[in-house]
């Protein structure tokens, strides 16, 4: 007989683990899904030397509170070790090297089917792969004739590759600039930028900034809603200066350039400069082609979705999407509240 499980889950990342704890919390028949092979969503593929925006205390999932001292930035590899820790703290059925090809609906019930050729059913899908799926690298003329290196930030690992080389790193938001410091050691580094990097400070009156984001509600106020764009912390104790570096040009901000050509860029006043590598730290797009069987996404792929729960397809849901009901939605401490929304909504569709 085949099983039906209450919910399946695709993506073993943090949304994907927060989900499976809260599920688990209400008793539900459950599997969470991970393309890759280890669950650690996205953490892994990030450069080496990434830390957290927010402090110890402040970025824990549900239920575990993240190790070590309480003010001090958590690094990629530490997030790696805890979302380890996390699976295995709470038991969760996580199954690894299972990428889910695509979702169809069948006889009222979900159909997950794998690159494995394995098919689950499933009353209910959350879908916890995130914001952060394909690379998004913007089309500039020219770019065909350099001779050069382009590459995105998503392959960047560590600065010593690009050691005395001319390097821009393309973007204004907290990877290029983190990268961009970083590489200013090693080489003649600029950031080109549509506006100058917006900073805000990192320490305020003692506490970090994230202390005063809850104290003041707006860790939870839906204010990306209204446009308003997220300032960069400037750094504080390991994280280090952000505004103090930029001041001294290291590295420096140049307005972005207009086009590439054989041996470098051309930046606004029509000057050629030489350029070795091109970094572009321009974000992500989405990857839900394997929902749009269903229906739940639109013709740009984008969800169909309010708060994380499907408009178009009943029984799907979404947890780990940038601004999906907050300001920090798609981050450690973010996802663990988004989940237990999700799975209240989840758990009244399955009693329906």
């Amino acid at each position: 007989m085949t099983k039906v499980w209450d919910s399946v889950v695709i993506g073993g990342g943090q949304a994907g683990l927060a989900s499976g704890h809260h599920l688990q919390k209400k008793g539900l028949q459950f599997l969470i899904l991970e393309a890759g092979e280890q669950p650690t969503g996205s953490w892994s593929l990030y450069y080496d030397s990434l830390k957290l925006f927010s402090p110890t205390r402040f970025s824990s999932l549900p239920d575990m509170k993240f190790p070590g001292i309480p003010d001090q930035y958590p690094s990629r590899d530490e997030v790696i070790h805890y979302l380890h820790d996390y699976m295995k703290q709470f038991q969760l059925p996580v199954m690894t090297n299972q990428k889910v090809e695509l979702v169809d609906i069948c006889n009222g019930l979900f159909r997950i089917h794998t690159d494995s050729e394995d098919i689950l059913h499933s009353k209910t899908i959350i879908n916890a792969t995130g914001s952060f799926h394909i690379p998004f690298t913007p089309d500039i003329k020219g770019q065909e004739t350099f001779r050069g290196h382009v590459l995105h930030s998503s392959e960047y690992r560590s600065p010593e590759r690009f050691a005395n080389q001319r390097v821009v790193v393309v973007g204004r938001r907290n990877s290029a600039v983190q990268i961009g410091i970083e590489l200013s050691e090693h080489s003649r580094t600029s950031l080109a930028v549509r506006q100058p990097v917006k900073l805000v400070k990192q320490r305020i009156w003692g506490q970090d900034l994230h202390f005063w984001i809850r104290v003041v509600g707006l860790d939870t106020f839906p204010f990306w809603r209204f446009g308003k764009e997220v300032p960069i912390p400037d750094g504080a104790a390991d994280l280090g200066d952000y505004k103090e570096r930029l001041a001294a040009g290291k590295p420096d901000q140049l307005p972005m350039f207009t086009s590439f050509y054989s041996n470098g860029v051309i930046w606004p006043d029509e000057k050629r400069e030489p350029v070795d590598t091109v970094i572009f730290a321009t974000g992500y797009r989405h990857d839900l082609s394997h929902l749009a069987p269903t229906g739940a996404v639109d013709a740009e792929g984008k969800p169909l979705q309010v708060a994380g729960i499907s408009t178009s397809v009943p029984g799907i849901y979404y947890v780990g999407l940038e601004g999906q009901r907050s300001f920090s939605s798609a981050t450690l401490r973010g996802v663990g509240p988004d989940a237990e929304f999700v799975v209240k909504k989840l758990l009244r569709f399955l009693r329906n």
